[in-house]
């Protein structure tokens, strides 16, 4: 039964076109096996299959990500999967799309109006792509005059770019070097 259970879980996992959390797990098993399986009881099961997928003949391995668990490459595989990627533009965002979102991460939640008034140029267009693909979600109203939209990042955001929380993303001073200051004197 321990085997069946974690073979299980492997499937559900693998199956999964994002990260699952140990409580979708545990439903999903507890549905299916008409047995009560606690939370903590699932996080031996998880660790023995990163274990397993540690291994060098496995070109994939179980990442904690976003509150949940999937499957992903490993790191050594990243520029073949990115070379399919590149052939792959569907998914690929535009520059504006990546501005608009950078905004919405860092300033979230936020409304259109602002992100309008950082950006200097309409956004309607770029917000509703984001929406339709689901890296971000409507997150309320905000209590000022109008009542306007608030926008954050989704759960498809954090595993679209491999992280677990907003707290994940560089700060400024990781991504802007020293050397770039606006009007520094140099001797």
């Amino acid at each position: 039964m321990i085997t069946k259970i974690q073979q299980d879980i492997e499937a559900l996992i693998f199956a999964s076109d994002r990260s699952i959390s140990i409580a979708e797990i545990k439903n999903s098993i507890e549905s299916i096996l008409n047995l009560e399986l606690p939370e903590q009881d699932i996080h031996p099961f998880i660790h023995t299959i990163q274990e397993k997928y540690k291994a060098d003949s496995f070109v994939i391995e179980l990442v904690h990500i976003d509150g949940g668990y999937q499957f992903l490459t490993k790191k050594e595989y990243h520029p073949i999967v990115n070379q399919l990627q590149a052939h792959r533009s569907k998914k690929k965002l535009s520059q504006t799309a990546i501005e608009t979102l950078a905004i919405i991460a860092y300033k979230q939640p936020i409304s259109k109006l602002e992100i309008e008034q950082i950006r200097g140029v309409n956004c309607d267009y770029t917000i509703q792509k984001l929406l339709e693909k689901e890296l971000i979600t409507i997150t309320g109203k905000a209590d000022t005059v109008g009542k306007p939209i608030l926008y954050s990042t989704s759960s498809i955001f954090m595993d679209y770019f491999g992280i677990n929380s907003i707290a994940d993303l560089p700060r400024s001073k990781e991504v802007i070097s020293d050397n770039n200051e606006i009007g520094a004197i140099k001797e």
